[in-house]
């Protein structure tokens, strides 16, 4: 196979990267009517580093999208209280109904996605898993204007488009290969390590903060809980050889409770985690390309924000490609908008990560937790008061 496009056709968007923020971009642009090739060098399901809790703001765009009765359907148990645990009390708080949801949802990534990737191909997008994107093209003025990249057999594949979407994480290679600046970096302080435990008898959402670490836990599928600890590089990055160990000695400062808990359920996978996560964000757009997700954008797990973060911005994305698709809006002025409202929608919350992840004082904590919660409401508000995604395709009827 050389190709898969044929040369002399080109699509309206390229989309690399088909998980949270690619998947949810490409689905939302064929809804619109738009052709959209979404391409992963990955096949699905497949799991991936992660946070699991997907908060209201998130909920509230999978309810708007039609997706949450399917998640839920998958087996994710809907949350219904949140806990936050400290060494001198417990505050309980049931999930009020609030923007249209009355539930928080934490589901494993191999279900999520995999449920995104099918949303996308029901919606019309050409999804094709197992190519590995090496480049980004450009025509004679400079604009991007499709990918190259290889199958699993290594023959080449070129894609042209009209605009190339990175959605492919952290150290995206449509970021590196058009130059996308950092327009602003901070600290790399926090780190994460996470497993499941079954049997844990967790009911909602937990947050227990203790021994300047943050630890908690999140009810997902099968029965089981994911079981995670944040705190300072310096807390989390000597495990040793024994990283079973030393992450349930972290867990333990963090609250003994919790660590007798999962001493008396059962541990079903290996410790996971990220060391040094960086704060960081890069230009969203520029001449025919666009970032988003975390190639765009990406923050300490502490706040468990990206999954959330991620389908704010596909639909922002979806809709300044859509104006310029329909010739609403010049390309450029699209992509500065996209680029412009990306970094306000994410600036307060982002702010709120890297002083979360600098792990102040218990009290200061606090206070920084109570700050991000009224962050995260204000956010969801204003997502479920956007308008509709106008269904266009004729495989998708809203």
């Amino acid at each position: 196979m050389e190709a898969i496009t044929a040369p002399d056709h080109t699509h309206d968007v390229v989309v690399v990267g088909a998980r949270c923020a690619g998947a949810a971009t490409g689905m939302l642009l064929a809804r619109m009517g738009h052709d959209v090739v979404v391409v992963d060098r990955t096949t699905f399901p497949s799991d991936t580093l992660s946070t699991h809790a997907v908060s209201r703001s998130g909920v509230v765009q999978l309810h708007r999208w039609g997706l949450l009765d399917a998640v839920l359907a998958s087996g994710a148990p809907a949350i219904r209280e949140v806990s936050f645990h400290t060494a001198d009390e417990v505050i309980v708080r049931q999930v009020k109904a609030r923007a249209g949801v009355d539930l928080l949802v934490a589901p494993r990534r191999h279900v999520l996605d995999a449920l995104l990737v099918d949303a996308a191909n029901d919606a019309g997008a050409d999804v094709r898993t197992g190519l590995a994107v090496t480049g980004v093209c450009r025509d004679g003025s400079g604009r991007a204007s499709g990918v190259v990249a290889h199958d699993t057999d290594g023959h080449p594949v070129r894609i042209r488009a009209r605009f190339v979407v990175g959605a492919d994480g952290l150290r995206s290679g449509v970021a590196r290969s058009v130059g996308a600046a950092m327009v602003d970096e901070r600290h790399r302080n926090g780190s994460v390590r996470y497993t499941y435990v079954a049997g844990l008898g967790a009911t909602g959402t937990e947050f227990h903060l203790g021994d300047g670490l943050f630890a908690g836990v999140f009810p997902t599928h099968d029965g089981e809980a994911n079981v995670w600890v944040c705190g300072p590089v310096h807390r989390l990055g000597a495990s040793g050889d024994d990283r079973e160990q030393h992450f349930l000695d972290l867990v333990r400062a963090a609250s003994p409770t919790l660590h007798e808990r999962i001493l008396a359920g059962r541990r079903t996978a290996p410790i996971r985690g990220f060391h040094g996560m960086p704060n960081q964000m890069r230009q969203a757009a520029g001449p025919g390309w666009a970032l988003v997700g975390d190639a765009g954008y990406f923050r300490d797990a502490v706040t468990g924000h990206g999954m959330s973060d991620a389908f704010r911005d596909a639909e922002t994305l979806a809709t300044a490609l859509d104006r310029a698709l329909r010739g609403d809006e010049d390309d450029d002025v699209a992509l500065a908008r996209y680029a412009a409202t990306r970094d306000r929608d994410a600036a307060e919350i982002f702010d709120l990560t890297c002083q979360l992840s600098s792990y102040p004082p218990p009290e200061r904590f606090v206070a920084l937790q109570k700050q991000l919660s009224n962050a995260i409401e204000a956010e969801a508000e204003m997502l479920a008061e956007r308008p509709p995604v106008p269904a266009r395709s004729p495989l998708f009827a809203a």
